[in-house]
């Protein structure tokens, strides 16, 4: 292993280590932002009632049932097709509760005598909505079959409970933060670094000795995917163990978008380096970019929440794929069949960035 390699990787995981700014801010400010925010927001979970009605029937004794749900603004009620879907949204917590409505229900309670039966799909480790939502159900429907029969009841709930992942917003936090982290440090720190280093002189004279600049960006693309594994590690231990997060997904996965994520930012911060003239303007420039980032890439709020024309605006942004792959891998354990969108968008940002950076990158 070329040995030039290796004393420059060394070199630079001493200066992180040396520099106080880069310890506060790139691992100690993040860590005392989770446990800030998962300390005073992170443990609750949703109390939201999102319902899913699925209307098998079609008749209209269904769909005045259907609408009568729908009448109870609590419930914010949807029609949908698909069961396997909706159940789902349940598992995953986007959804609170699934009334399936069954194929011959209209005939059932239109019979003399006769009476229906709605199967009631809820999250059964969320006491909580469990408890506020099914007697708002039964209600709906206790009205409605006094209404069919005369107070005699017509139509009966049966509840089947679904356990979800159970996920509160600390468990959606800690991977925001991982991704914070890399953007970070890659995106202003290569950015503010690579710009001293060409003022002070230091790129020209390593220009002038035998050291390649394939060696020169491999070392550096090296030390930092180790110091970003390092406190992505630690990040995720103290999110384990102060919050019982955890990773239900594959590690090797979460490590590649480890990888990928750092060289996408580095890529960036390459080319903020090389369009920087001083290291006083790449730092405000690198801080244009990231700062927005912060808000509009799924770090601290869910993409989903904002408008729909913004959505598809920062779907196109690296940080957002980012955090979306780190969150589905430790939340909701998805591979990389479910996640080569993401894969494939981080990879095309780093290649097409490094590439810019190749033209723009100045070595004084």
């Amino acid at each position: 292993m070329n040995s030039a390699y290796i004393q420059l990787t060394i070199a630079q995981l001493r200066i992180f280590s040396r520099n106080r700014q880069v310890l506060i801010f790139t691992l100690i400010f993040p860590i005392l932002l989770m446990v800030a925010l998962g300390s005073f927001v992170g443990r609750g979970s949703s109390v939201s009632l999102d319902t899913i009605v699925i209307d098998r029937d079609q008749t209209s004794q269904s769909k005045s049932l259907f609408s009568a749900l729908q009448g109870q603004s609590a419930l914010r009620a949807e029609a949908a097709g698909d069961e396997a879907a909706a159940l789902d949204a349940i598992k995953k917590g986007e959804k609170q509760f699934v009334v399936v409505i069954p194929q011959g229900y209209g005939a059932q309670v239109g019979a003399a005598g006769g009476s229906g039966k709605l199967d009631v799909y809820f999250d059964e480790t969320n006491s909580t909505v469990a408890a506020v939502g099914l007697p708002v159900i039964e209600q709906i429907v206790d009205g409605v079959s006094k209404t069919i029969t005369g107070y005699k009841p017509a139509v009966t709930v049966e509840r089947k409970g679904v356990r979800s992942l159970n996920l509160t917003y600390i468990d959606f936090l800690v991977p925001g933060i991982v991704g914070m982290m890399i953007m970070s440090n890659n995106l202003n720190g290569v950015a503010g670094q690579i710009a001293s280093w060409r003022e002070r002189g230091v790129l020209r004279r390593m220009q002038s000795t035998p050291l390649r600049a394939s060696t020169f960006i491999a070392a550096q693309i090296t030390a930092r995917l180790l110091l970003n594994g390092i406190q992505a590690m630690i990040v995720l231990l103290i999110g384990a163990l102060f919050f019982n997060t955890q990773v239900n997904g594959s590690w090797l996965l979460l490590i590649m978008f480890v990888v990928l994520g750092t060289l996408a930012f580095m890529a960036i911060g390459f080319i903020i380096a090389g369009l920087a003239k001083t290291p006083e303007s790449a730092g405000p420039i690198a801080g244009i970019i990231s700062f927005p980032l912060l808000f509009l890439g799924g770090v601290f709020f869910p993409i989903n929440s904002m408008p729909e024309a913004m959505q598809s605006i920062v779907k196109l942004l690296p940080i957002a794929h980012l955090t979306s792959a780190l969150r589905q891998v430790m939340n909701v354990g998805a591979g990389l069949t479910e996640l080569w969108p993401e894969a494939a968008l981080l990879g095309g940002w780093m290649i097409v960035a490094f590439v810019i950076a190749s033209f723009t990158f100045k070595w004084d």
